[in-house]
Parts: structure tokens; C-alpha cells; sequence
């Protein structure tokens, strides 16, 4: 097997890391380091969760608006009806509709970020599930995009709603910001994901819950936080 190769700015942060865990705040102040000047990388958290992927019951999946924002913004489609459709786009939506946006989507159009829809509406874009499903862009009432309130919904995923899902491993990746941000507004993002998350423990899981937290910007090594 041959060995991953690292690039000159990942052995030169890869210094800076701790061998153990850190504070959030010193975490936070080692990673904004993680950038050049041409770039401005996301900040990532990392939690490796005690749960059992395997078990519907311990499946964790949702979303979040953060005190601070993402630092980025997002293409979203309304599914809706009626006045909906007017106060949707009116927000922020790209597209809204009913039966015409589903066409269109059906149809191959996949040119947005997230889609969300009335529950009412969600007999005729379950039709959509083998387009929007392996795109993880099908809406759902455990992310959040299964809503009444169109408008709101709109708002605040095109701001950046951070969405959440663990993967196999038990692992949740999620976007907290960027480098440039302030220290305290990373800070405030960060551990607001974190206490999101805490409360969401299922009830089944057993044992350490927080297994492991990191912090890290795309493509920089990880420095492990400590929040017991």
C-alpha cells in the first residue's frame, strides 16, 4: 500500500499540533493558523460518537443554525404551493413550485444545495427519492426540511443551516465556520454544535458518548479537543 503524500503546509501545521487534548479556545487559536493567504479554509468539528450506527435508534440526523453563521452560503428549492411559492422566493429560494419543479428535477436538473418541502407536498416528491436520495439533497423531516414554515426554512438554509448526519463509523463531520472568523465566534459556533449534540443523545446509547472531538480546516491535520 503506498503512503499518503503531504503537501509542505500540512507537515509545516502538522508542528503545531499537540500531542494531547487541548481547550476549545486553544484548539480554536491553533487552527485559524491553518491557511494561506490565498485561502480561506472551512473549520471543521469532528465527533466520534458512542453510539451503534447499525441501530435506527442511535442514528443521529438533523440540523442547526449557528450564532455566527458558516461563512457560506447555499442554493435552496422550495417544493410548495400557493402563496408559498411567492413568499419562498421572496426569501431567498431559487426555485419554488409544485408539480413543475418536480418535473424539473426529475428531469435532471440538480443545480442547488438543498431542497425543502410542505409536508403536504411530500406524496409527489417521494417520487424524487432515487434522484435526490444518493445526492443527499431528498427532503426529510429528521433534517429538518420537512417544514410548514416555507419562508423561515428558506432563510436560514440559505444562510448556511448546518446539516448533520453520522456516518458508519459513528463519526459526524460538520462545518463551523471559517479560518478568518474570530476566535470567539468559532468559539461560540463550536460549542454551540457541541452542546446541540450532547442533548441529542439517544437514549439506547450506552457508555462514553464523546469518544473523541477534533478540530481541523480542509485538508489540515486535526488537533483533539477536550470537553469532558
Amino acid at each position: 500500500m503506498s503512503k499518503k503524500i503531504r503537501g509542505k503546509n500540512y507537515k509545516k501545521w502538522a508542528e503545531k499540533v499537540p500531542a494531547g487534548k487541548v481547550t476549545l479556545a486553544e484548539a480554536i487559536g491553533i487552527v485559524r493558523t491553518f491557511r494561506t493567504e490565498k485561502w480561506d479554509p472551512s473549520v471543521n468539528l469532528t465527533l466520534w460518537l458512542g453510539i451503534d450506527p447499525k441501530q435506527a435508534d442511535q442514528a443521529l440526523r438533523g440540523a442547526v443554525s449557528l450564532p455566527h453563521g458558516v461563512g457560506s452560503t447555499k442554493k435552496v428549492i422550495a417544493f410548495c404551493e400557493g402563496e408559498d411559492i411567492a413568499r419562498a422566493k421572496a426569501a431567498g429560494a431559487i426555485e419554488a413550485g409544485s408539480d413543475e419543479l418536480i418535473k424539473k428535477v426529475s428531469d435532471g436538473w440538480l443545480d442547488f444545495d438543498v431542497a425543502i418541502s410542505t409536508p403536504g407536498l411530500m406524496k409527489n416528491v417521494s417520487r424524487l427519492g432515487r434522484v435526490l436520495g444518493p445526492q443527499g439533497k431528498m427532503p426529510s423531516p429528521k433534517a429538518g426540511t420537512v417544514v410548514t414554515d416555507i419562508p423561515t426554512a428558506v432563510k436560514e438554509y440559505a444562510a448556511g443551516k448546518v446539516e448533520y448526519r453520522n456516518d458508519d463509523g459513528g463519526n459526524l463531520h460538520v462545518v463551523v465556520g471559517k479560518a478568518s472568523f474570530e476566535d470567539a465566534k468559532l468559539i461560540e459556533n463550536a460549542e454551540s454544535m457541541i452542546q446541540h449534540i450532547r442533548r441529542s443523545k439517544p437514549a439506547t446509547a450506552k457508555g462514553q458518548y464523546f469518544k473523541g472531538v477534533f478540530l481541523s480546516t480542509t485538508m489540515s491535520p486535526a488537533v483533539k479537543v477536550d470537553v469532558q
